[in-house]
């Protein structure tokens, strides 16, 4: 069983302003120190950040309008704790304690995916979809129903009816939908809205690859400061996870629908 929503579900749109805020200190810096928490819903943003990049509102409130539309931005920018940024002076280290466990995709979370990407592609508004077995379940909004049903004759669909989503309906925060991101992979933290030095961001994708690479579950688990994790250094694992990022588009993107 296994659940997805899209980049437009309102959860999604503030993992996505949170990612696009670490891509801007990212452009700054080549190793920033950041973490991003985004409300959002009913007409406004609000944004808490901290940051060791310097980062213009202006360039915040862009991202805001651009991902999320006509929305009323409350940012709050602040600089990153000194004893936490005392944590990385010498080398990259583990910047947070965490447990974490990478499973491999199921054949069920994997075809959800698909028709998860194939139903946004068609329809680009809030939307989220359940598959359990043979049962398939999907709430899209700006749909007719008649017209998915066609294409997925067996699905249940919208079971209340036709209606609109978004942000003006709905409220969304960061790192709110992890199960539609890691499947039954399992964090301490969440994925978005954060630098690589933060375990939650590299070792949840670190473990996650191993998993589907290896065919096996990985469980990990670090303290802040460790500088190895399952036998690498740990600004290895920041490698990995920042070539995976790269791979996907940046923050931003990889905010749009996770893992998988």
């Amino acid at each position: 069983m296994i659940e997805k929503v899209n980049p437009k579900h309102p959860d999604k749109i503030a993992d996505r302003i949170a990612g696009a805020i670490v891509d801007l200190a990212y452009a700054k810096e080549d190793n920033p120190k950041i973490a991003v928490e985004v409300l959002i819903g009913h007409g406004m943003c609000h944004a808490i950040i901290e940051t060791s990049a310097v980062l213009d509102e202006k360039d915040i409130e862009d991202v805001i309008t651009r991902i999320a539309g006509n929305v009323t931005p409350d940012i709050v920018i602040v600089p990153q704790d000194t004893h936490l940024a005392k944590n990385q002076e010498e080398k990259i280290k583990c910047g947070d304690n965490g447990i974490f466990k990478g499973v491999p995709l199921t054949t069920e979370q994997k075809m959800l995916s698909v028709i998860a990407n194939e139903i946004y592609d068609a329809y680009p508004y809030d939307g989220k979809y359940i598959l359990n077995g043979d049962r398939l379940i999907i709430c899209q909004s700006n749909a007719k129903t008649t017209d998915l049903k066609s294409t997925y004759p067996n699905a249940q669909i919208n079971p209340l009816g036709d209606w609109t989503g978004g942000t003006d309906v709905d409220t969304g925060a960061t790192n709110r939908k992890l199960g539609s991101d890691m499947g039954d992979s399992l964090t301490g933290g969440g994925l978005h809205g954060k630098d690589l030095s933060k375990a939650d961001v590299s070792v949840n994708i670190y473990a996650f690859l191993k998993a589907q690479e290896t065919g096996k579950t990985v469980n990990l688990v670090c303290a802040i400061g460790d500088d190895t994790i399952d036998g690498k250094p740990y600004s290895e694992i920041v490698e990995i996870a920042r070539e995976y990022i790269h791979s996907v588009g940046g923050f931003e993107k990889f905010a749009e629908w996770g893992l998988f």
